[in-house]
C-alpha cells in the first residue's frame, strides 16, 4: 500500500488527531513485521473511522467473554479507532442478571456474550441491527429477529485422553456416553453457559423427554464435576477422566502453550447431534445505548478481517468471514457433522437450568 493511500485513510478520522497518532504508531510497529498486516489494519481503520461524525468517542461494553481472551482485540480497537472503551467483565450469566435488573437504565452500549442463549434472554433489551451489519456474518450465526450478530464460532466437542482412548473407541453420538461402560470416566461443567447452551440445543432437537433421559444416563455414570471448560480439558490430559464435554478451543490453547505432546484431543461426534453443535459468541447493541454509532463501529470491527484473524489465530475459534487463515489443527466448519439448529431458539436458559436441577446436575 502506498503512502498516499495511507494518508487518505488517516485523513478520514474527522480531525481526530489522537486517533491518527495512535494509528501511526501502530503502523510503524507493524510495517517491519508485515506489510500485509499494515494493509489489514488500514482497511479496518477505514471501516471503523470514516463517518463517525461528531459523536463522543466512548463505548460501554459488558463482556461475558473473559478478559484474557478478548482484551487484546479490544485494545487494538481502541488504538485504531480512538474510541475509549470501558469494559465490565463478568460471566455471561452474571451480566444477563445485571442487564435484566438495570433494564432501560443500563449504562451498557454493547453486550458481548459467550453464547447465543445469554443474548436470547435479554433480546427484549436489544435494539435492531441494520441489515448491512447483520450481513457481515453468515445467516446461521445471527439473530433471526435482527437483535444480535455472531462474532466467532465455537464447536461443542468431546475431549478425550489419548493414552486411554483413540477416536475409534468413541461412540458416533453423544448419546453413547450413557452406556454403563463409561461409568466413572466422564467429566463435565454443568454450570457453564456453553454446556447449558448445548443442553438447550438438545431440548430443541430431541425434545424434553429424550434430553432428560440423556442427562439421567450421564448422571448414572457418576461424572466428575468441574466449574468450567479449562479444568475439564486439563483433567482429560492428566488421566483423571477419559472424556469430557467442552468447547473445542480450550484444547487448542493448551496445545499452543504445551505443544502437541499434550495428552488430550478433541472428538467431533459423527452423528449430526447436539454433541457437535456449533455455537457462537455474539454481540448486540442495547436499545438504550447512548453511544450507538460507537457500538456499531465496534461490531463492524469485530467482524473485520484483522479481528477475525485474531480470533482464528489467538483464541483458536472459527472465523465467520471469508479470507481468514484458519488454525491448521481445526477442521473447517463444513467438515463438522453438526446439527441444523436455529441459534435463536436457544434462549430458554431458565428451562434448561430447571431441567438440570430436576436431574440433580446443578444445585
Amino acid at each position: 500500500m502506498d503512502r498516499g493511500g495511507e494518508q487518505s485513510i488517516i485523513a478520514c478520522t474527522n480531525g481526530n488527531d489522537g486517533g491518527s497518532a495512535r494509528l501511526g504508531v501502530l503502523l510503524r510497529g507493524c510495517w517491519a513485521k508485515s506489510p500485509i498486516v499494515v494493509a489489514m489494519v488500514l482497511l479496518a481503520f477505514a471501516s471503523v473511522s470514516c463517518g463517525r461524525g461528531s459523536e463522543s468517542a466512548e463505548l460501554v461494553l459488558y463482556s461475558g467473554r473473559s478478559e484474557s481472551l478478548v482484551e487484546p482485540i479490544i485494545q487494538q480497537f481502541r488504538e485504531v479507532s480512538g474510541i475509549n472503551v470501558n469494559v465490565k467483565y463478568a460471566s455471561t450469566g452474571e451480566l444477563v442478571a445485571t442487564l435484566m435488573e438495570e433494564g432501560d437504565k443500563s449504562p451498557a452500549d454493547v453486550f458481548f456474550a459467550q453464547d447465543p442463549g445469554g443474548l436470547g434472554v435479554v433480546e427484549g433489551l436489544l435494539g435492531d441491527l441494520s441489515a448491512e451489519l447483520l450481513g457481515l456474518a453468515p445467516g446461521w450465526a445471527r439473530s433471526p429477529d435482527s437483535k444480535w450478530v455472531g462474532i466467532s464460532g465455537r464447536a461443542r466437542v468431546v475431549v478425550y485422553n489419548t493414552a486411554a482412548l483413540s477416536e475409534s473407541d468413541l461412540p458416533d453420538s453423544i448419546e453413547g456416553f450413557t452406556d454403563a461402560k463409561w461409568k466413572g470416566r466422564i467429566g463435565w461443567p454443568p454450570t457453564n453457559a456453553s454446556f447449558q447452551a448445548m443442553v438447550s440445543a438438545m431440548r430443541v432437537l430431541w425434545g424434553e423427554s429424550r434430553t432428560e433421559d440423556w442427562l439421567r444416563g450421564i448422571m448414572a455414570n457418576e461424572p466428575e464435576v468441574f466449574p468450567k471448560n479449562t479444568p475439564t480439558v486439563q483433567a482429560a490430559a492428566d488421566g483423571e477422566i477419559d472424556v469430557g464435554f467442552v468447547n473445542h478451543y480450550y484444547l487448542h490453547r493448551f496445545l499452543a502453550e504445551e505443544g502437541e505432546g499434550f495428552k488430550a484431543r478433541n472428538y467431533f461426534t459423527r452423528a449430526a447431534d447436539p454433541g457437535s453443535t456449533v455455537l457462537v459468541a455474539g454481540a448486540g447493541i442495547l436499545e438504550t445505548a447512548k453511544n450507538r454509532e460507537s457500538a456499531e463501529t465496534f461490531l463492524r470491527f469485530l467482524l473485520s478481517l484483522p479481528a477475525q484473524q485474531y480470533f482464528a489465530s489467538q483464541t483458536h475459534e472459527f472465523p465467520l468471514i471469508d479470507g481468514v487463515k484458519a488454525d491448521r489443527l481445526l477442521p473447517s466448519l463444513g467438515e463438522i457433522t453438526r446439527p441444523d439448529v436455529d441459534l435463536g431458539d436457544l434462549s430458554d436458559v431458565s428451562g434448561t437450568q430447571a431441567l438440570l436441577r430436576k436431574v440433580g446436575a446443578i444445585p
